[in-house]
């Protein structure tokens, strides 16, 4: 196949005939150049139908070319759905279509459209709740039919890689056509930081394709002025390949780029976004052929294709006359131009359409489009006009194939909508329009209901220079709008024109036609948000881009309503679809290392993220990680080991009030706690869910150190803050985090080991019991040390100066050589933590777990009248849990190890899920904490674990402790 279609040069301003390429379609090779879409590329080769519709797999084909429709959704190898009129060209590309059975020629699937009497709209709600039970055979059909692409999870994805990065800027522009840019020059020129955000690869918008005199000249000279105007200059930035997706409160706008997600705030924000031509109703105006009128100029300025050898252009502005002379000039024969307006226009445009003897059919519109092979169109039908949406008698048939339309207009509103804008609709353009923005926001352009080229430029300026006024710069006047908008004539009020036999489309990625929203408005659903629900109209892919207005007009004309106290259906984010890598890409958080950091990078750790704190995984070579693990729990229980504590959290709590601050704060009982003792904090919200833990030490009457989780201290501390602005006690709360590096050493000889740097201090059982704490120093260094048991043997943690942290570290290995002392690292930290069953808040613990479910009611004080979440887990404590967290083993210890998130099953129902699960290198067996049906809580009982592959293995409820379960070795 060759590019039939190709025009020579000057045509298409976006390709590169230089670097030509080949890819695949459906098998067969197509030729394109660098710079063309997937579409434009196969247009150039005659490929004109590109996809099936959603429901009767009708032949689909270009409509927009902007990426504004669903009919160009094609298959990559590892990417579904993609936009084909968006997607770049590349070389050795396979694409494939979707959404269709057997071949993509002649879909078997195709024979649904012969029952479409038997598929009205809602019959699916009207089927299956009759016969609810039939909804699982069906659907699984249903689905089959629907158009979805294919994903293959093995895909060795090239755009794997998503981040994101923060942007501000004075005044931000939406839209890079000739209103954005001429209000980006303008704020620029007012002294403001300017960001462009442009959807499409090249700036200028409609002045790249659109004719505005009859010799096709002034687009692009007014192009060259406002690029050369906003290029080179230090405080404006252009971003091409950038959808603005959204507004949010404080002129946050989220913009994708590539794979990049920018988050760009400004002060003030232009909306120059344009507008979207709409499409004619006529039966068959959903075919391959039948396009708007400004994708075939885009095809033939920005591509430099031949979107057709004849062609009919169904007119209702002098818009069409403007292509119909851009068709001409590609060698496209013009058969006839059908005006849906009755009197003709003097305008240039249409003066020298007449003077190239094209036949001018006015007060005609076309009834239906005619196609052959059922895949294109090959004629039209051209009636006159006898009444709104009606025909008179007589028909002219015309062999074409290519149907043009310019019947109008609707603003692209999508983000005015998202920031709050009113829109109104103007009786004299027959268009909606902006009325009342909120504060920063300015809308310019067709997007303001602003056409004529000189008063959308005029408009771009007044916008800037109002943006630039509200980021604070000392603009003296601002301009008024235009008088003279050119938006008169530029839409028709009534371009839909049911037909008996149906086939007339109103939304294209829904399948639905002119008939389906009117029986739908029978049915009662006459409001237009009750009618996208019914209907599905607007809830496709392009999302009521070209169906919303045509849906509340026949709204406003079924009910009788007025059209003017109607709206279109809610326009919510985003604009344009998002990828899930997009939203759940790599964020920019700040990296923090311990005192002791380097010395882990010495001694070969394998560092790990824990928060925004690199931690070591472990020490050693990863090929050898189980064994290293299991080593380095073995020289805790049996020896010796240290390891960095420091990224704990660490809050200093002082002040008269600072026991009853603790007192609400968490559920056990802080009051009368002895100074030189620590003790458990757990913490809740007001829902009575676990938030976080720790310990708080008294250290004196007034002064309480709480440690909490690495990752919640924030929160905690933030938390902290909140309650009391508004208790108001007398307490000082400081994040002490970064103030201090801690170490914990644990082990049968640890106290030996620490007896050789800490003189000044009484180790032994009776004078430094567990759950004690001391002020002192070791090796010479002030520090807070506590006997807590994370790891369940005897043990110190100690807290020292950061600048000491190291020092520390040093002073201790040095003393434990004697003793063989071990580093080890998170991972060994888990597996001795679950060998003492302690839950790990966020890992064993969700977003709605309470304390009954964790088994923790051991950790609230009943005696105290009050403390945050308290209320809640007394509700919740008289009802019956659904779940409970439980210790296991395995029945059969030879199966493998559940993996964290397994799912815990009763029967076919999941009612749970495996939290932490591991073999224990100190008991030879598997344990595990997963949350279980709570009528299966009892130690002994059995529950069915499934884990990877499907397989079923069998946990036994485990009393846990497992190891040392009367605690004897942390308090020895």
């Amino acid at each position: 196949m060759s590019q039939l279609n190709r025009l020579p040069a000057p045509f298409g301003r976006l390709i590169d005939r230089a670097k030509p390429l080949t890819f695949e379609f459906e098998g067969r090779a197509i030729e394109g150049f660098a710079g063309d879409t997937i579409a434009s590329a196969l247009a150039a080769n005659e490929q004109w139908m590109l996809s099936r519709s959603f429901k009767y797999h009708r032949p689909r084909g270009i409509l927009t070319l902007a990426g504004q429709d669903a009919n160009t959704l094609v298959q990559l190898p590892d990417e579904p759905s993609c936009l084909a009129d968006r997607y770049p060209a590349r070389h050795g590309l396979k694409v494939m279509a979707q959404n269709y059975f057997g071949s993509f020629d002649n879909d078997m699937a195709r024979l649904v459209e012969l029952a479409h009497r038997f598929l009205p709209v809602g019959f699916y709600y009207k089927t299956f709740n009759e016969k609810k039970s039939s909804w699982k055979f069906w659907e699984p059909v249903v689905r089959a039919m629907a158009g979805l692409g294919k994903i293959d999870p093995k895909a060795d994805f090239h755009h794997s890689y998503y981040d994101k990065k923060y942007l501000f800027a004075d005044v931000a522009v939406i839209g890079g056509g000739p209103a954005g840019l001429a209000a980006a020059r303008a704020a620029a020129d007012a002294g403001a930081e300017v960001i462009l955000v442009e959807e499409n690869e090249a700036l200028g918008g409609s002045l790249g394709y659109a004719r505005f005199d009859a010799k096709g000249e002034r687009g692009n000279q007014v192009l060259d002025d406002l690029v050369k105007g906003v290029e080179g200059r230090g405080n404006l930035s252009v971003m091409t390949g950038a959808i603005c997706s959204g507004y949010f409160a404080d002129h946050w706008l989220p913009v994708i780029q590539g794979n990049r997600f920018y988050k760009l705030r400004a002060k003030s924000v232009v909306i120059a976004t344009g507008s979207l031509e709409q499409p004619a109703v006529f039966r068959n105006n959903d075919l391959p052929g039948v396009m708007m009128a400004s994708a075939a100029q885009r095809l033939i300025r920005l591509y430099g294709v031949r979107p057709g050898r004849k062609a009919v252009i169904l007119a209702a502005n002098d818009d069409a006359y403007g292509a119909a002379l851009d068709l001409l000039d590609a060698g496209t024969e013009v058969v006839a131009i059908a005006d849906l307006r009755a009197t003709a226009s003097n305008s240039p445009l249409v003066a020298a359409v007449k003077a190239r003897g094209i036949a001018i059919h006015q007060g005609h519109g076309i009834s239906e489009a005619l196609y052959a092979k059922k895949s294109h169109i090959s004629g039209a039908v051209l009636a006159p006009v006898a009444g709104e949406g009606t025909f008179g008698r007589g028909g002219t048939q015309v062999a074409c194939d290519l149907i043009l339309m310019s019947v109008g207009f609707s603003p692209a509103g999508q983000i005015l909508h998202h920031a709050g804008a009113k829109f109104g609709y103007c009786h004299a353009s027959n268009m909606f329009q902006p009325v009342e923005t909120p504060t920063g926001v300015h809308a310019a352009g067709s997007v303001n209901n602003t056409y004529d080229l000189d008063a959308v430029l005029a408009d771009g300026r007044r916008a800037g220079l109002a943006a630039a006024r509200d980021a604070g710069l000392g603009v003296a006047e601002i301009p008024a709008a235009p008088a003279e908008k050119g938006n008169v004539g530029r839409t028709h009020p009534w371009p839909i024109f049911p037909h008996e036999r149906g086939f007339d489309f109103v939304d294209f990625d829904e399948d639905l036609k002119y008939h389906d929203l009117v029986n739908g408005i029978a049915d009662g659903y006459d409001n237009v948000e009750l009618l996208k629900r019914y209907s599905t109209v607007g809830m496709g892919p392009s999302q009521g881009k070209h169906s919303a207005v045509a849906a509340v007009r026949i709204v406003a004309r079924e009910t009788g309503g007025d059209i003017a106290r109607m709206s279109v259906t809610t326009q919510r984010p985003p604009y344009a679809p998002e990828k899930f890598g997009h939203l759940a890409g790599r964020v920019f958080d700040p990296e923090r290392r311990t005192a002791m950091h380097h010395r882990h990078l010495e001694l070969g750790a394998q560092m790990m993220p824990a928060g925004i704190w690199w931690r070591p995984a472990y020490y050693g070579a990863k090929s050898e990680r189980s064994a290293l693990i299991n080593a380095e729990v073995r020289a805790v229980r049996e020896n010796v080991g240290l390891i960095d504590v420091s990224t704990l959290g660490g809050l200093d709590v002082r002040g008269p009030d600072a026991a009853e601050f603790l007192n609400r704060m968490y559920t056990f009982a802080y009051v009368k706690q002895p100074v030189g003792r620590s003790r458990y904090v757990l913490m809740t919200d007001n829902a009575g869910v676990i938030t976080d833990d720790g310990v708080a030490c008294r250290f004196h009457d007034e002064h309480f150190y709480v440690t909490a989780t690495t990752s919640g201290v924030d929160a905690v501390y933030r938390q902290m803050l909140f309650w009391n602005a508004q208790w108001r006690l007398d307490v000082d709360v400081a994040n002490v985090t970064a103030a201090y590096a801690g170490v914990n050493i644990a082990g049968p000889k640890s106290r030996a080991v620490l007896q050789k740097v800490c003189s000044d201090i009484d180790l032994s059982a009776e004078s430094f019991p567990y759950m004690g704490v001391r002020l002192g120093t070791v090796a010479g260094i002030p520090a807070r040390l506590m006997r807590v048991g994370f790891v369940g043997e005897l043990g110190y943690e100690i807290h020292v100066p950061a600048g000491y942290g190291e020092a520390l570290w040093d002073a201790l290995m040095e003393a434990g050589k004697a003793e063989g002392i071990r580093p080890f690292g998170v991972e060994a930290q888990r597996v001795l933590r679950l060998e003492k069953g302690h839950i790990i808040v966020s890992q064993d613990t969700d977003g709605l777990t309470n304390i009954w479910e964790a088994d923790m009611a051991w950790a609230v004080a009943k005696s105290k009248p009050f403390f945050i979440g308290g209320r809640s887990t007394e509700i919740m404590g008289a009802k019956k849990q659904l779940r409970k967290l439980v210790g296991f083993t395995l029945k059969n210890d030879a199966d493998p190890c559940p993996e964290e998130c397994h799912l815990v099953l009763k029967g076919e129902e999941i009612v749970g899920r495996v939290t932490s699960a591991v073999r224990s290198p100190s008991l030879g067996k598997v344990l595990g904490l997963a949350y279980v049906h709570a009528d299966d809580a009892a130690p002994g009982t059995s529950f069915e674990i499934k884990i990877d592959g499907g397989r079923r293995i069998t946990g036994i409820v485990t009393k846990y402790p497992f190891y040392d379960p009367d605690n004897k070795r942390q308090e020895m």
